[in-house]
């Protein structure tokens, strides 16, 4: 026959004020609100089963929870550290990434007070692609996949790819294309079929 499990009473009246108030709070994390309940309903007197017939769980989820409480105290409701996967890269790391992706890449040409075309570093890369990005982060010493770069820039909304550059010219004698010759020029249509 299995022992009668009741959750402990309250340690001090503000323990049981919070579990009460949380118990009928509808703002709250709805596990939460669920776990106080577990242990305001056990004070009441009813057993485990009850109290999962109630609820709409299982009678051990009614164990363990109250279990826990017994041993933790409030802090017993919440959940613990530590579920799931660890991130593979540190927040500062990520940031560090996205700052790359945002700087002018070290092989890009630049005009100098001269006006010459210059690069910082010839050999680098002049434009920022996955894979460029990718190794500039290996070589600043963060270990990243590819793929997981492409992940970080596209949830931060960053750019990585170059602007076309044979849109806009910054020679002074480029003239842009004009309008068309004449509006006499007819368009031509498709046939009907």
């Amino acid at each position: 026959m299995p022992k009668l499990l009741y959750a402990r009473p309250p340690a001090d009246a503000e323990e049981e004020r919070q579990i009460r108030k949380l118990a009928g709070a509808r703002h709250a994390p709805g596990d939460w609100i669920m776990r106080a309940q577990m242990i305001v309903f056990s004070w009441q007197g009813l057993r485990t089963s009850a109290i999962a017939a109630k609820l709409g769980c299982h009678m051990q989820t009614v164990r363990e929870r109250i279990e826990r409480f017994n041993a933790e105290g409030l802090a017993g409701l919440g959940d613990r550290p530590g579920t799931g996967r660890k991130p593979r890269i540190t927040e500062v790391e990520r940031g560090r990434i996205i700052a790359l992706a945002r700087s002018t890449p070290p092989g890009r040409l630049a005009r100098d007070e001269a006006g010459n075309l210059a690069a910082a570093n010839e050999n680098g890369p002049p434009q920022w692609t996955l894979n460029s990005l990718t190794a500039a982060a290996r070589a600043a010493g963060i270990t990243v996949a590819r793929s997981q770069v492409r992940r970080i820039l596209r949830a931060e909304k960053v750019r990585w790819r170059h602007t076309r550059s044979w849109t806009t010219s910054t020679d002074p004698d480029f003239a842009p294309k004009g309008p068309r010759s004449s509006a006499s020029t007819p368009t031509r249509r498709p046939r009907p079929r």
